[in-house]
């Protein structure tokens, strides 16, 4: 996981740079390229303005086509959009306008304080508009709304207890410590409204990072027999003694419960805010890092085990998930009906038992 977190911190800084060194090329053109600049602009203001008035006449004419406004009504609403986007082009052009006879009267490389006309990029977690790449969401600040947008997508973050249940046994007679042994999940998930008029029931899609904790008891620790893989007693006084299995993983949900409708001149919304919800579904995915380690002391130092193999754990796996949400927060369960270990005698499956986030 640390990577992986270097990694996408390098990709956010990389872009940084450059959207700051293209910040930095604007401001330092001398005033004749800002001047042709900023008459380019123009052209872009009147364009984006009658695309935003195309989009409002579509919303318009699509609640016309539902019944939910009458022909006079709608041709009302289209007046007022159009004396609005109007009004928008004279403002918009009038600044930049005043913008070029500043430029025009003053000396070269005079620099004014930016210009609110130029689309900005930003990075957002979740959110209804813009494009996004792997979670990372690019925004256009003048984009126009979409009037019904079925697919969102939230950040999920979910942790908690993790334990096994083994063949023939209880959970109560576990080898592993029912509070220290933990799991943890990040993942994006994209949800879609399955129905088109209403949004009882959502498909949610998309793809964790599963790092599932066992700690064993008794001063116990993993060791690999063949194709085996058995619990034995350490030789000396064990600090810590914890196995680490990293899956990637990619879950599927259908998630039903209450919507509120959220209601505009040109859009609309289903909320899920301050409602509750219930997902029900399973996984599939890899298991891409298996890692013991050992903490014990040894003729009076302090040693720290790192241990990277297989350990005999399945490579494939594949299990059943489900919560119960009030809002962004859950009850979450998933439990692996692949087993923790291929070929044993006794299989061992995976169950974690936590809370869950899903941040729009």
């Amino acid at each position: 996981m640390q990577t992986i977190a270097k990694y996408l911190a390098l990709v956010v800084l990389c872009v940084s740079v450059q959207l700051i060194n293209a910040q930095d090329t604007i401001q330092n053109v001398n005033n004749k390229d800002k001047i042709e600049t900023l008459k380019e602009i123009k052209e872009r203001i009147k364009n984006e303005e009658r695309n935003f008035l195309k989009a409002e006449v579509e919303a318009i004419n699509m609640r016309l086509e539902k019944g939910e406004l009458s022909n006079e009504e709608a041709n009302t609403l289209k007046k007022d959009v159009a004396k609005k986007r109007a009004l928008n082009i004279e403002n918009r052009i009038s600044i930049i306008n005043n913008k070029i006879a500043l430029l025009e009267r003053n000396e070269e490389g005079y620099k004014t304080n930016g210009d609110e006309e130029l689309s900005k990029i930003g990075f957002t977690v979740g959110g209804d508009e813009g494009s996004s790449f792997a979670g990372i969401k690019i925004k256009n600040k003048n984009k126009p709304k979409k009037y019904d947008l079925r697919t969102s997508s939230d950040f999920v973050l979910a942790f908690g207890f993790n334990n096994s249940i083994i063949e023939g046994e209880s959970l109560d007679d576990s080898p592993y410590k029912m509070g220290g042994s933990r799991f943890l999940e990040l993942g994006w998930a994209w949800k879609t409204r399955v129905f088109k008029n209403t949004n009882f029931l959502r498909f949610k899609y998309g793809y964790s990072f599963q790092i599932n904790g066992l700690k064993p008891d008794d001063n116990k620790y993993f060791i690999q027999q063949g194709n085996q893989t058995v619990l034995e007693e350490f030789p000396e006084d064990l600090k810590k003694s914890k196995l680490t299995i990293t899956n990637l993983v990619f879950p599927v949900h259908f998630e039903f419960g209450p919507s509120k409708k959220i209601d505009k001149d040109t859009y609309f919304r289903y909320s899920t805010e301050n409602q509750f919800k219930i997902g029900l579904g399973g996984y599939a995915g890899f298991n891409i890092g298996t890692r013991q380690k050992l903490k014990y002391e040894l003729n009076g130092e302090k040693i720290k085990d790192k241990q990277k193999r297989d350990f005999n754990t399945s490579s494939l796996v594949y299990g059943l998930s489900g919560y119960i949400a009030f809002d962004d927060v859950a009850l979450y369960v998933k439990y692996d009906l692949s087993p923790i270990f291929k070929d044993q005698i006794v299989d061992q499956n995976n169950i974690s038992i936590g809370v869950r986030f899903d941040v729009d």
